[in-house]
């Protein structure tokens, strides 16, 4: 997703602004280097500029993306994030601590996860709004993405507190590049519930999506979850992705159905894992939508829409034939004359 670089509406008509690049107002981009060359510096004072100062950041939230594996994924912005922070959040320091060390780098390191965020939230909030830079950081990847950081930065929109993000590595877009299925259109589903009957609820909730599919999932319940998914959604194609960018990264591919014997016969793989499924096949969908279903969403069209427009939104919706579809538009539509 690009980054915004406009004024955002946050609660109560206030205002905040983006962290990078020119505001609405033309402020100054704010991550300026220090020491900047004066007026009358000469060449030297530009080369010192360019070899030797180190990026300044104005008071907000940084939301930093950080390695998924490999810590060499690591952005040269968001190293300069985390040593310039005045307070790092982290969903866990020693995992951070392990990055920092990596990186010779040192600063004030704060928990904040799903077990205490309601305590840890008005703090940070507290050392925002009092001009401190904080940079939010998950265990790995893009930080909100099934963790409690969206609540901080819903917290920090809604006192206008300016909100930026560093982007990176995430687990799901880099196992959904290797899947080889569509991504045009996804659908981020996150952790299934760990409970069967929750679990099956919920891909029966997203089975008729067409989109692909991306999941998180544990060692221990990959192979069930697999097998209710090739159960629900049918034989679609998929893959398990494991450990991406580390030493024993994984990847498989097949159907559904044969990936489910696979895992149930090689046992729980440990690390981190991402299953990506195919979206619904067109075909079946068609089959799926009901004379009584389409009529159903072509009188909630028509009672908006001419007949052409409202045959052509239902087409596309449903999968029908265009012309089958208008044909049925005017029946429903004379009906009422």
């Amino acid at each position: 997703m690009p980054r915004r670089q406009f004024a955002h509406k946050a609660g109560g008509g206030k205002t905040t602004h983006a962290i990078s690049g020119r505001g609405e107002r033309g402020a100054e981009p704010i991550e300026s280097r220090l020491g900047s060359k004066q007026a009358g510096g000469g060449e030297q004072a530009a080369s010192d500029d360019a070899t030797s100062e180190a990026p300044r950041f104005a008071a907000g939230l940084y939301v930093v993306a950080t390695p998924i594996g490999n810590l060499r994924d690591i952005t040269l912005r968001a190293l300069d994030i985390l040593a310039a922070a005045d307070v790092i959040a982290c969903e866990d320091t020693r995992v951070t601590e392990k990055l920092m060390s990596r990186y010779g780098l040192a600063g004030q390191r704060l928990a904040y996860h799903e077990h205490n965020a309601e305590r840890m939230r008005p703090l940070l909030i507290e050392k925002l709004k009092a001009g401190a830079v904080v940079a939010l950081v998950s265990d790995a990847g893009t930080p909100l993405i099934s963790d409690p950081g969206f609540k901080l930065v819903r917290a920090a929109i809604a006192e206008g507190i300016a909100v930026t993000t560093l982007p990176g590595a995430s687990a799901a877009l880099a196992a959904l590049v290797l899947s080889g299925l569509p991504s045009d259109r996804f659908f981020f589903q996150g952790f299934l519930p760990p409970k069967e009957a929750a679990r099956r609820r919920v891909l029966g909730e997203i089975a008729k999506l067409r989109a692909t599919l991306i999941v998180y999932e544990t060692g221990p319940r990959l192979a069930a979850t697999l097998a209710d998914m090739a159960e629900l959604l049918g034989d679609r194609p998929a893959s398990v992705a494991r450990e991406l960018t580390k030493l024993y990264e994984e990847l498989h591919r097949g159907g559904l159905a044969a990936l489910a014997a696979h895992y149930a016969t090689a046992g729980a793989p440990k690390g981190e894992i991402v299953i990506v499924v195919g979206g619904v096949d067109e075909a079946a969908a068609r089959a799926a939508i009901t004379d009584d279903e389409l009529d159903a969403a072509l009188d909630a069209a028509l009672a908006t829409m001419s007949v052409k427009d409202a045959s052509a939104a239902v087409a596309e919706a449903t999968g029908r034939p265009r012309r089958e579809v208008y044909q049925r538009a005017l029946i429903l539509a004379g009906r009422g004359e």
